[in-house]
């Protein structure tokens, strides 16, 4: 369909939307049991949705003064795309949630251009020797006020923490912490400690913005968190001391068998 309104069908396919736009839409339920639920406050540029399969559902939330969000989005098999408010795009940007996976896009989230979000490679890859899948598909959280460059890509499996920023042409595979700057390929943490703010360079005055005294700070100030401390493989005091018991053991077995 070519209109965004409320809807249902026989197969139990529903949008939830109090408006109608007509412009730039393409819905398509070849599945059954698939929501599509739009905050009535949302800004649209441009929506492809594709619900494939059955049990998919799709979120958009509410934007108020920043740029409309335009997406082309793909819903799988039992998967969820879950988009906050303000959330916006420069071009459209491309999701796919396959096999029970889910894409969490926080609130106040920027995308540039050329940005893709895929839980999902969109074909299997098999090991030949066990038949067992190599590329399994694995759910995204992108945190609030996070900003994607251009070309940047978050792969499955990835989670990126708030107020941070994703470089250009980057790839994100991993865990991502907050408030730093990541890039490259596979994305890596660059900067620590780190703030963005949406006034534009060239549009919003000041036109040099040298310190935040030139910008509205929003409430995503912090300072980058350390992830928890990895258990260390070292053996611990009473682990090295339970072996030497037992080195001390089996020498003294080997002196009473050398006796006999």
């Amino acid at each position: 369909m070519q209109r965004l309104a409320t809807y249902s069908d026989g197969a139990g396919n529903k949008i939830v939307y109090s408006g109608s736009i007509e412009q730039n839409i393409q819905i398509k339920f070849t599945g059954s049991n698939n929501l599509l639920v739009v905050s009535d406050g949302a800004r649209i540029g441009r929506l492809s949705v594709d619900f494939d399969c059955h049990n998919g559902v799709l979120q958009i939330g509410s934007s108020h003064g920043v740029p409309a969000f335009s997406g082309s989005i793909r819903v799988g098999q039992d998967s969820k795309v879950l988009i906050g408010d303000n959330v916006s795009t420069t071009s459209t940007v491309a999701m796919s949630a396959t096999e029970g996976t889910t894409i969490r896009v926080g609130d106040d989230v920027m995308f540039a251009s050329e940005n893709q979000i895929r839980a999902d490679d969109g074909h299997p890859i098999f090991d030949v020797r066990t038949s067992k899948r190599v590329n399994v598909s694995k759910s995204i959280t992108i945190g609030n006020h996070v900003w994607l460059a251009r070309g940047a890509v978050v792969l499955g499996g990835a989670s990126i923490g708030d107020g941070t920023v994703i470089g250009y042409g980057s790839i994100v595979t991993r865990k991502i912490p907050n408030n730093c700057v990541a890039a490259g390929v596979p994305a890596k943490v660059v900067r620590r400690d780190t703030a963005w703010e949406r006034p534009h360079l060239s549009l919003i005055k000041p036109f040099y913005k040298p310190d935040a005294s030139t910008v509205k700070k929003s409430k995503y100030w912090n300072l980058t968190e350390d992830e928890a401390p990895k258990a260390s493989s070292r053996p611990t005091a009473a682990k090295r001391a339970l072996r030497k018991a037992l080195c001390t053991i089996r020498a003294a077995k080997r002196l009473v068998r050398s006796a006999g």
